[in-house]
């Protein structure tokens, strides 16, 4: 059964198309991942699917509901959460207090609040930092600290926006770890990510988008055996 569904979904700027009638649905307990060329509409379909941006056209589902429309909190209340490619967490506050703030989406009071989120700080390997300013983290615990607050909403699926964009390889196996970890919990997983070693291992399919369409879906291996993709991304992609 579909999870998430994408239904001939397009969003226009000012009459250019970001995407374009693009279909694929995300199954239940799976990990997709969204590849393809920068400017190929990643992006704007994560804002459709979570509400920062109203699909032009078509219409997103949500476990058999329409929430195309919806805004990001009421879909984050639904149980769609994400993380950002360009961290921002609350730099003033501590990573704890980062955490606490959106635990409170499910909380029914401050002290579950604070149960939750020390919870998702211990299961991303954070809990050490707790009570670090969040600004002073360096760039892979930012990182992290974008997936625990994301956890703490409770999602039953996970947006991932290239969290493992500049780590180090140290930093990238333990980020794996924690996206297997993630998906054993039974949370959906829909990442964007441009290290194909990285979208390769931990995807079960991938959906590859290009100038705005879909061109390919299918398993890892049919993915990178595709002469259209290899021609619009892979080759390049493999190269660099």
């Amino acid at each position: 059964m579909s999870f998430l569904e994408i239904r001939k979904v397009s969003r226009f700027f000012g009459g250019i198309a970001a995407i374009k009638d693009v279909s694929f649905d995300v199954r239940k307990g799976e990990i997709l991942g969204l590849i393809g060329p920068n400017g190929a509409g990643k992006t704007t379909m994560f804002n459709v699917v979570n509400g920062f941006y109203h699909p032009s056209r078509g219409e997103v589902y949500f476990k058999d509901q329409k929430v195309s429309g919806f805004k990001p909190h009421q879909i984050c209340r639904r149980g769609i959460a994400r993380t950002f490619q360009v961290v921002k967490p609350l730099q003033r506050m501590s990573v704890l207090d980062n955490v606490i703030a959106s635990s409170f989406l499910r909380a029914k009071d401050k002290n579950q609040a604070v149960e939750i989120a020390r919870e998702s700080l211990q299961f991303t390997g954070l809990y050490e930092d707790r009570d670090v300013i969040s600004r002073r983290l360096p760039l892979g615990k930012r990182k992290r600290l974008e997936i625990a607050r994301a956890l703490a909403t409770q999602p039953e699926l996970l947006l991932l926006d290239e969290s493992f964009a500049g780590l180090n390889p140290a930093e990238l196996d333990e980020s794996i770890g924690i996206i297997r970890k993630i998906k054993d919990r039974g949370i959906t997983i829909m990442i964007i990510e441009h290290h194909m070693k990285v979208i390769m291992a931990i995807s079960d399919r991938i959906v590859v988008l290009n100038y705005g369409e879909k061109i390919a879906e299918g398993t890892p291996l049919q993915i990178r055996s595709s002469p259209l993709v290899v021609e619009a991304y892979l080759g390049e992609a493999q190269s660099a």
